[in-house]
């Protein structure tokens, strides 16, 4: 018998229409399954979730091969919108890692064909410790379904591999009943968008909602300002010394007036009537600018900006005093915008 040899790479041909074909079979297929997920959300579902909400400790997610890449997945998914959570290995736990499951956490334990021989393995030392399983899988007879506490059936009716080997659909419909628990659990919980900022303070929705304008401004001598009455050369002075393209104009009292920034120089530089070097900055200043208190979020001055199409705005405190300044390069630099 002749061995079957595999083709060359560089004869192989793809066939546009073939491809494409598959393609949206597999878009089709994996849809279709996630719809049918709409009428399995049922009593069991919300019996989980109560399960899960009165949980003193974490929700310990397992599964193997595909089904462990989509637990890793749901154990993140959960741990970072409110729900402490952590992925275990089925193969490790046999071999050391059941000592990081607690009393007090719960097992949910993901297969599709309900019968994972490592699973089945750790679930009677589970048990034994009175820990409750919940489990996700495409066969409610199953071996694990029938010893779980709760399962949350997440059958399809054909993957989308035309073999029906690959798990495609199954384990895409697992995922989104993981991402259904983790939606309602955080809704339940009543998790905000600045909890799961607190969950994401490296990332730019963590930076969004957690940066302040105390933490991005300019402050004390580095506040480019002058008082009333003072030369435009002098404004242009502190406008350069302070790098920011503008000046705050204040009273004797620190009070915020005006302020002069490099637009207000070149429209005066248009008006011949304008005598640059008898004007005084009073003259020259846009009264009454737009300003940010320093304990709003930095996202609100880049909308600030962006709705006045400006570039730079003051800080100032309750009293109307100034306290800090920044400009759009700052917050670029901080990464709100």
């Amino acid at each position: 018998m002749t061995a079957r040899t595999a083709p060359n790479a560089d004869q192989l041909l793809v066939n546009a229409d073939t491809v494409i074909g598959s393609a949206r079979t597999v878009i089709i297929t994996e849809a279709a399954a996630i719809r049918a997920l709409e009428s399995k959300v049922d009593a069991t579902f919300v019996e989980a979730c109560q399960l899960i909400i009165r949980c003193r400790g974490r929700v310990v997610v397992s599964g193997m091969g595909k089904s462990g890449h989509v637990a890793r997945k749901i154990a993140a998914t959960f741990a970072s919108t409110g729900t402490p959570s952590f992925f275990v290995h089925p193969g490790e736990a046999s071999h050391g890692d059941l000592g990081m499951i607690m009393p007090d956490d719960i097992v949910l334990a993901i297969s599709y064909s309900g019968e994972t021989d490592e699973l089945l393995f750790i679930l009677p030392a589970i048990k034994r410790q009175g820990i409750p399983v919940i489990s996700i899988t495409g066969r409610p007879t199953s071996s694990l379904a029938s010893q779980a506490d709760i399962n949350i059936d997440a059958s399809v009716s054909s993957e989308a591999c035309p073999h029906g080997l690959a798990p495609t659909a199954s384990t895409t419909a697992a995922l989104v009943m993981g991402d259904a628990l983790a939606v309602a659990l955080l809704e339940s919980r009543g998790f905000t968008s600045d909890d799961f900022a607190r969950s994401h303070p490296a990332g730019s929705l963590g930076r969004r909602l957690l940066l302040h304008i105390g933490d991005v401004m300019h402050s004390g001598e580095n506040v480019p300002r002058v008082r009333l009455g003072a030369s435009v050369s002098e404004a242009l002075v502190e406008m350069t010394r302070k790098h920011l393209g503008m000046t705050a104009v204040v009273d004797d009292d620190g009070q915020l007036v005006g302020v002069f920034t490099d637009g207000d120089l070149r429209r005066a530089l248009d008006d011949e009537a304008v005598n640059l070097r008898a004007a005084t900055v009073d003259e020259l200043m846009t009264r009454g600018p737009k300003t940010i208190g320093s304990d709003k979020l930095a996202v609100q001055a880049a909308q600030l900006m962006e709705k006045h199409q400006i570039n730079a705005l003051l800080v100032t405190d309750p009293d109307g005093k100034v306290v800090g300044a920044l400009n759009i390069h700052d917050l670029l630099r901080a990464r709100v915008v």
